[in-house]
């Protein structure tokens, strides 16, 4: 896995002009702010070694870096899940290049079914904490890296530092922003009313089949992480209505050029590392 990371790291930097000091992952729908970077190049990721390759409706499945608000980045148009089956190590794969290539910040943004009953369709969400239901750990097996711990401390994966920046920003673009607990769910079927009950139970205020795995990687490679979620559908357990991923990626859409405002503020007021 280390020659893989390596491998693949040797190809991109041959390509960037910089080396990056922000990595982004967008999901579902959420690719509209890839297109504002003054890129370096832009891949499919077909044609970079050792990636998988994107099979979800709404995941551009390429790869840009280059600069926006200032800083250089490199940046996923669309993720890998567990469902598509893929292995938790193949899913954070990109996680670990980006580290390699000398990323200090990982930002992801990506679609999720709102549990707080105060929450809206379109509502964009910090998450503050995560719950992992996926079943899996995407750090089990040897651990990679001679400094990485074998046990990392998870008490504050989502930086409050970042989150704070991101407030701000909101409240300057006048935009409404919840924050709250994300549980990451296997997929790729959606939630019962049964489940949706237990998961609110719990103490979740979203739901996806994303983000976890990646974050929990970003902290094992020392990142600093910050994540928001767009609420595309609202699960209600006593009055639950149908989702397609149509819809999903219609609200997404929507949303994407105001979230793209948001991440552009927040990207230009990034602290130097």
């Amino acid at each position: 896995m280390l020659e893989k990371i390596r491998e693949t790291a040797d190809f991109l930097k041959s390509r960037l002009n910089d080396s990056p000091t922000i990595g982004m992952i967008t999901g579902t729908g959420l690719g509209a702010l890839t297109e504002r970077i003054s890129a370096d190049f832009r891949l499919p990721y077909e044609e970079i070694p050792n990636f998988p390759s994107s099979t979800v409706e709404g995941h551009k499945g390429m790869l840009a870096a280059g600069k926006l608000a200032g800083k250089s980045l490199i940046a996923m148009e669309g993720r890998f899940h567990l469902y598509e089956g893929y292995s938790p190590q193949e899913v954070t794969f990109p996680v670990r290049v980006m580290a390699e290539l000398g990323i200090k910040y990982l930002l992801m943004s990506s679609a999720a079914g709102g549990l707080n009953p105060q929450f809206e369709r379109g509502d964009f969400m910090i998450m503050t904490d995560h719950i992992n239901l996926k079943g899996v750990n995407p750090l089990r097996g040897p651990n990679l890296g001679e400094s990485a711990p074998r046990f990392p401390d998870m008490t504050q994966v989502y930086s409050p530092d970042l989150v704070r920046i991101a407030k701000e920003k909101a409240i300057e673009l006048g935009v409404l922003i919840r924050q709250g607990v994300y549980v990451g769910v296997l997929g790729p079927s959606l939630e019962t009313p049964a489940e949706t009950r237990f998961l609110r139970m719990i103490g979740a205020d979203a739901v996806g089949m994303s983000t976890v795995s990646q974050a929990i990687v970003g902290v094992h490679c020392g990142l600093e992480i910050l994540a928001i979620v767009v609420i595309t559908n609202l699960n209600l357990p006593d009055c639950m209505g149908k989702t397609s991923i149509e819809d999903v990626i219609d609200v997404s859409r929507q949303a994407g050029p105001v979230l793209s405002d948001l991440w552009e503020r927040i990207i230009g007021n990034l602290p130097d590392i």
